[in-house]
């Protein structure tokens, strides 16, 4: 039985609930990461002893398919949207809000499925964009290809901002840091590609890479979905 479907035990002595939990567990992961969550440290937020918590979650990785399913709830947009570009578009990006706002999102997507409630709204928001468009089996291609570059543009950025805490130095403070050793390296003529990148390409945010390098994406599955010319 899922974790989904088992019931919750009385809520005494504290009161308590799978809702409380996850709030908790939350919590501890936005301030540290997923590391900074135990049964024990989630207990003692809620002023509870830790075996109580095995009445309502019976593993840490149940616990986090909850912290999941509860940031899904974050993504699943509030309204169908006109047409399945602009539907893909927008989870996209509420996904990519959803990690900025947890990054501990970023370890774990892309993994098995996630089976809970909102996060197969989630999954039929996507798929239902497409129906009657194409054959099943490409919009399913469709809906991870997009998802893909999602979670692989996402986990990226989240590293930046880990690496930037971790080190104290933002990105431009880090190319400033990296700049004497990258010119020695350019000036030997062996990455000519990379110089011209270095000199001449345009130093664009996250948020803009990311929009750009989607619509990208979405053209391409455009190009698997749009019927064949006469």
């Amino acid at each position: 039985m899922s974790v989904w479907d088992r019931p919750e035990p009385p809520n005494r002595p504290v009161p308590l609930d799978r809702e409380r939990i996850v709030e908790a567990a939350i919590a501890l992961a936005d301030g540290g990461g997923l590391d900074e969550v135990s049964f024990r440290k989630v207990a003692a937020r809620l002023s509870a002893g830790p075996m109580r918590l095995y009445g309502y979650v019976s593993t840490k990785q149940e616990l986090f398919d909850l912290m999941l399913d509860e940031v899904y709830a974050e993504i699943l947009p509030p309204r169908r949207a006109a047409d399945w570009r602009e539907a893909l578009r927008t989870l996209a990006h509420r996904t990519r809000d959803a990690a900025l706002r947890h990054p501990w999102l970023a370890d774990l997507l892309g993994g098995r499925p996630a089976l809970g409630p909102n996060a197969l709204a989630v999954g039929e928001a996507a798929l239902s964009a497409l129906d009657g468009l194409t054959d099943i089996d490409t919009a399913m291609r469709a809906v991870e290809t997009v998802n893909s570059y999602s979670t692989g543009a996402i986990r990226r950025e989240i590293a930046n901002l880990r690496a930037e805490r971790a080190t104290g130095l933002s990105k431009h403070d880090w190319q400033r840091a990296a700049g004497p050793q990258l010119t020695r390296m350019l000036a030997t003529g062996r990455f000519p590609a990379l110089t011209r990148a270095v000199h001449d390409g345009a130093d664009v945010d996250a948020g803009t890479a990311f929009a750009t390098g989607l619509d990208w994406v979405l053209d391409a599955v455009a190009a698997k979905i749009a019927p064949p010319s006469a």
